[in-house]
């Protein structure tokens, strides 16, 4: 049965935090809010919790999973940034992008595209997300909370209580937050370009 924590989406309580950490450190999968929609997120090492969302969100081997990271020095520890990728996500964040980079070594291989061999990045604009990320000490695996056949992201955190109890280990409750995708960039050798287009806007990519 999920925990249930109320946590302030301006100033989350450092008891609540640590609780939170310390269920995601025992492999727990949680619920937790961002600044576009709820998500699921769990460390990036372990596998059992990883295999949980992808029951979860019936998520085939072809997904891109996102690493929730808290600055642009930890970005560079999991992903190959060149300089131009280097400033455009220091341009862009924190805010609602996603950023598809090449993995470097220090990401798990199943958790990169299987054929492109890369991650996606964010650094939202959440306080919660953020604070989770930066005391864990390492990015969160993270993916929208979209339910299989559905198009949006559940929103209100007790609706996903109520759905999804047995399967997780805590429900933070920051609100309710309507989903609003993610503008995604892929960042890469020669090329930067929208493959998405999502709430961020990012005019140094639109065409003239």
């Amino acid at each position: 049965m999920a925990q249930y924590f109320e946590i302030h989406p301006k100033n989350p309580q450092p008891r609540l935090i640590q609780q939170t950490l310390s269920i995601l450190r025992e492999g727990g999968v949680i619920a937790y809010p961002t600044d576009t929609s709820y998500a699921l997120g769990c460390q990036i090492g372990d596998k059992a919790a990883m295999d949980t969302i992808r029951a979860i969100r019936r998520l085939d081997d072809n997904h891109n999973f996102t690493l929730i990271c808290t600055d642009l020095s930890q970005v560079s520890t999991f992903t190959k940034m060149g300089n131009d990728a280097h400033r455009l996500i220091k341009k862009l964040t924190p805010g609602p992008f996603t950023f598809l980079l090449d993995a470097t070594r220090e990401v798990p291989r199943r958790l990169q595209h299987p054929k492109k061999k890369t991650i996606g990045v964010r650094i939202p604009d959440h306080a919660i997300a953020r604070t989770l990320v930066e005391q864990l000490g390492e990015p969160l695996l993270t993916t929208t909370l979209i339910m299989p056949g559905e198009t949006d992201a559940l929103a209100d955190p007790y609706d996903i209580r109520q759905r999804l109890e047995k399967e997780l280990a805590l429900v933070i409750d920051g609100g309710v937050i309507e989903h609003q995708p993610t503008t995604v960039i892929a960042c890469g050798d020669k090329t930067i370009e929208i493959v998405r287009q999502g709430i961020g806007i990012a005019p140094m990519l639109e065409a003239v």
